[in-house]
């Protein structure tokens, strides 16, 4: 590994400064937004509903329609494969006097929404699903006048959290979301940049409302899960030196990186500032030897989108390493922790199955083997690292569904690697 790389902007950040956006009152002004598939879905699903929005690129500006402001849309509303689109969203269309059919692809359409459907109908809007379980897409949220909610979310989850919030803002109604623990924190301080009422007490935010936020002017941090990627290349790589600038450090999103300094990584943080509400900073990453490590509890929800990823790291550790509590890999694009599984043993890898994780057993053999995606673009990214830190035997099956959240991943990993 050699060289300095950007990585694309955070997608959830993007996620959220679309739809902040849009509830702001004025034009706000948004640059280095993620130009994925999934970030696309937010897009378009805003501008069925009213949004003026423009093609998703380096800068986009958007001109906000208020709290109110939205219109039924009169198409179902196309989410692809972003349950972060489905989620968030069902929040604002709980909170306005229109129904709002949510449809995405094969792989979103089995993930489940009855989570996000269950404090929205507390606060008094319908929701229905036409998906053979009874809680996946299609959903049609029925939305109204809303009550205050004070809802204790069974697991961390930033997106029923961020729903919640919108909803409460969107409806001018007070509301709290207290969770098991802390998930990523990104719509709390977008709101409170703007203009909102957002308090933190331990694992409980409360939002009270306000008449209208400010618009954005934001850049987007680069994206940490993605930077994560090329972190554990440059772990894993013979030589060299790998930077990594401008990434998001929110502490809610940065348990990968304790992890695996656990293990041995050698990552150090320089240039540390903070931009948009959010801290940043480049990461400098070198070569390291790995030992296993156990992960569980409440370091999982800052880890969740890497376990994958940490995975694929522990091929290459020396010993043991267990993941536990990450039972919410099951409903992910994939089941993660199946097909994880599944695919290290399929290279040469002893690997096993929990009913809530995995445990890897490190190996210095060479590995050789198909890797099925499920199209999942985070199980591609993390065995193509494994891939590519390995000696190139292992074959990822479809290396395009990476363009959900990071369409330039090959180019990237081509550009930094070298033999």
């Amino acid at each position: 590994m050699d060289g300095t790389l950007r990585v694309p902007g955070d997608k959830s950040i993007s996620h959220r400064a679309l739809l902040l956006a849009a509830l702001a009152t004025g034009t706000s002004r948004i640059r280095g937004l993620l130009a994925g598939d999934d970030v696309r879905s937010t897009a378009g699903v805003l501008r069925a509903m009213g949004v003026t929005v423009p093609p998703v690129g380096p800068t986009v500006t958007v001109a906000g329609v208020g709290r109110r402001g939205f219109v039924a849309p009169p198409t179902p509303l196309a989410c692809g494969n972003s349950g972060t689109t489905a989620r968030l969203v069902a929040g604002l269309v709980a909170a306005h006097p229109f129904a709002a059919t949510f449809v995405g692809d094969a792989s979103l359409s089995r993930r489940p929404m009855r989570r996000v459907a269950r404090p929205l109908e507390a606060m008094g809007a319908t929701v229905t699903f036409g998906g053979a379980k009874g809680e996946g897409l299609p959903m049609t949220v029925q939305g109204g006048a809303l009550r205050s909610i004070e809802w204790r979310a069974e697991t961390a989850s930033a997106q029923v959290k961020s729903a919640v919030l919108l909803a409460g803002h969107a409806a001018g109604v007070p509301v709290s979301v207290t969770e098991p623990a802390p998930s990523r924190d990104h719509t709390e301080r977008m709101l409170q940049a703007m203009g909102a009422k957002v308090s933190r007490r331990g694992a409980t935010v409360a939002l009270d409302p306000v008449a209208s936020l400010r618009p954005l002017d934001l850049d987007v941090p680069a994206d940490a899960s993605s930077a994560a990627f090329f972190v554990a290349l440059a772990t894993l790589a013979g030589d060299g030196v790998l930077r990594l600038p401008g990434v998001g450090l929110n502490r809610t999103r940065t348990g990968f990186l304790d992890a695996l300094m656990a293990m041995g990584a050698r990552v150090a943080r320089e240039d540390e500032t903070v931009a948009g509400a959010e801290p940043i900073g480049t990461l400098v990453v070198q070569p390291a030897a790995l030992q296993g490590v156990t992960v569980g509890g409440a370091d999982i929800p800052a880890m969740i989108d890497e376990l994958p990823l940490l995975a694929c790291v522990a091929a290459r550790a020396a010993g043991t390493t267990t993941i536990r509590d990450a039972g919410e890999l099951r409903g992910k694009e994939s089941d993660r922790i199946a097909a994880v599984v599944a695919n290290l043993r399929a290279v040469g890898v002893s690997a096993s199955e929990l009913e809530d994780g995995l445990v890897v057993e490190g190996t210095d053999a060479p590995l050789v083997g198909r890797v099925v995606t499920h199209a999942d673009h985070r199980l591609a990214m993390a065995f193509g690292v494994l891939g590519a830190a390995t000696g190139g035997g292992i074959v990822v099956d479809d290396p395009g569904c990476v363009a959900v959240s990071y369409p330039g991943f090959w180019d990237d990993l081509a550009r930094v690697t070298r033999r």
